[in-house]
C-alpha cells in the first residue's frame, strides 16, 4: 500500500527531494514518509540440548517449523516483545540473555528481524491453536525429519556454532536512560 495523505495532518503528500533522496512529504506539515518497515523478533530457546521449535498454521510459512516470534507492537520494547511472543505461542516463560543474530531484507516493506537468546524459565509447551499448531523441544536429530524454515536453519546454525554470548542486555546502564532497551557487548 502506498501512502498519498499525511498520517499527521491528513494534507496531501507530495513527493519531494528529502536529503538526495525521492520521499513523499506533507504539502502543510513537515512529516516526511521514511518508507515502510517492520521488525520482527524469534526467540532461539534450549532446554535439556533441544530447541524450541513451533509450527506455523497461517501464513507466511504454514506447515513449516520455525522459532517463535513475532512483530514489535509500536509502544513495546523489543526484549519484552520476544518474552510475550514465547508465553502467547507457545506457553513457555523464559527470559532475554542476549541478540544472537540480525537478518535485514529490504523489500516493499524493509523487514528487520532480531534473534535473541532466551533462558528457558517454566512451562511445558503447548501450541495456541491460532498461530502455531504445534510446540516443543527438539534435538537437531528430529528435526531432520520436520519441515524446519530454512532462516530457522540458520538461526539454529547460529545459535549452536556461537563463539561469542552476543550483545547482553545492560540491566545498569552508567547513566539513567528510562525506557530504553540497552544491549551491549560485553
Amino acid at each position: 500500500m502506498e501512502a498519498h495523505f499525511c498520517l499527521t495532518c491528513g494534507a496531501p503528500l507530495e513527493v519531494r527531494d528529502i536529503d538526495g533522496t525521492s520521499r513523499k512529504a506533507c504539502t502543510k506539515c513537515s512529516f516526511v514518509h521514511w518508507g515502510n518497515y517492520s521488525v520482527g523478533v524469534g526467540a532461539l530457546i534450549m532446554k535439556d540440548g533441544k530447541i524450541l521449535l513451533v509450527r506455523r498454521a497461517q501464513e507466511p510459512g504454514k506447515g513449516n517449523w520455525t522459532n517463535p516470534g513475532g512483530y514489535i507492537e509500536q509502544h513495546e520494547l523489543i526484549h519484552e516483545t520476544i518474552r510475550r511472543e514465547v508465553l502467547e505461542e507457545t506457553g513457555v516463560e523464559a527470559v532475554v540473555t542476549s541478540v544472537v543474530a540480525l537478518r535485514d531484507l529490504p523489500r516493499a516493506i524493509h523487514n528487520l528481524y532480531i534473534a535473541f537468546a532466551m533462558d528457558y524459565v517454566a512451562g511445558e509447551p503447548a501450541a495456541d491453536g491460532v498461530e502455531v499448531d504445534a510446540a516443543g523441544f527438539y534435538s537437531l536429530e528430529e528435526m531432520e525429519t520436520m519441515k524446519v524454515a530454512p532462516f530457522t536453519r540458520w538461526l539454529i546454525d547460529v545459535a549452536i556454532k556461537a563463539s561469542s554470548t552476543g550483545l547482553k542486555v545492560d540491566e545498569h546502564p552508567i547513566v539513567p536512560l528510562d525506557g530504553h532497551g540497552l544491549f551491549r557487548v560485553e
